[in-house]
């Protein structure tokens, strides 16, 4: 996918060698990780990520809907954070469906049961949203949180959970919170496991998800799983956030994982009572 030369363009440096091997880390995803030698005797880190649908983890392209697919996604959000002082992985060099990125030194959060580093995430997210307030990115390859995409869920995760079929029905009013809520640029799949915690650097990794639409969705998964007390210490790192549309967005995430296959579970770090969960959020939005 890329060789030694086209390794030297990319990074602009002459290499004297370069060590190949799986990522211990992977997401859906095949990624390398390349020990770098540079000529100048400096070494370097780098992932290199394979976005071919064909590398996807078997269980997951099964899963996955193709409609989510769409290599040059993570690729535009690379572009677009270029710069703005996030923190993410530098991106040095991409193709049609392959990444070129920093290898960021770091545990993932939900390694870190200090609830500060959760509150620092929180904080770190309504700087992201806040960059983008005024000006939601458009895209071709970005997802569109809309009317049109809270949609396709309910019915999908119906099929495989009946017990479901009261909140379906009533689902416009889910939909019509999230759309009420400031549109802006999204990670998508702000989950822990895709927060790199090193120092006072905090990194989101795995923007596959990212689009434009509420703020909300990012900040829901980020505090799924705590209980009511550290969520809502987690939630005011963020700042102001309508509980209602807090619930809604939980209760969309929820029913999302539900919809995804009949044939698919989640990863480990994601495996929760996702039917739980959504009934519990229905329940607080009197569903």
């Amino acid at each position: 996918m890329i060789d030694g030369l086209d390794l030297e363009l990319s990074l602009e440096r002459r290499i004297a060698s370069v060590e190949c091997e799986p990522y211990s880390f992977q997401t859906s995803h095949r990624i390398d990780e390349l020990k770098v030698l540079l000529a100048d005797g400096t070494r370097t880190e780098l992932l290199l990520k394979n976005l071919r649908r064909l590398e996807l983890d078997a269980a997951v392209s099964l899963a996955k809907p193709d409609f989510l697919d769409n290599p040059q996604r993570e690729q535009v959000a690379y572009r677009l954070l270029a710069g703005a002082g996030m923190g993410i992985p530098l991106c040095y060099d991409a193709g049609e469906d392959w990444l070129l990125l920093e290898k960021v030194e770091g545990v993932e959060l939900w390694q870190l049961g200090e609830l500060e580093a959760w509150v620092d995430a929180a904080k770190w997210l309504s700087r992201l949203h806040g960059k983008f307030a005024n000006s939601a990115p458009i895209s071709d390859h970005l997802l569109r949180y809309d009317r049109d995409y809270f949609s396709l869920w309910p019915r999908r995760a119906q099929r495989a959970h009946p017990a479901l079929a009261r909140v379906v029905a009533r689902y416009d009013r889910v939909i019509q919170i999230l759309l009420s809520e400031r549109t802006t640029f999204v990670h998508g799949d702000f989950y822990a496991s895709n927060v790199l915690v090193g120092g006072d650097r905090i990194s989101a990794i795995d923007w596959e998800m990212a689009g434009a639409g509420p703020g909300v969705l990012d900040l829901a998964a980020l505090v799924s799983g705590w209980g009511d007390a550290e969520r809502s210490t987690i939630v005011a790192g963020y700042g102001e956030v309508s509980s209602e549309a807090l619930d809604a967005a939980q209760l969309h995430l929820a029913v999302q994982w539900l919809g995804w296959s009949p044939k698919w579970a989640p990863p480990p770090e994601h495996a929760r009572d996702w039917l739980a969960d959504a009934l519990a959020a229905a329940e607080r939005l009197e569903l």
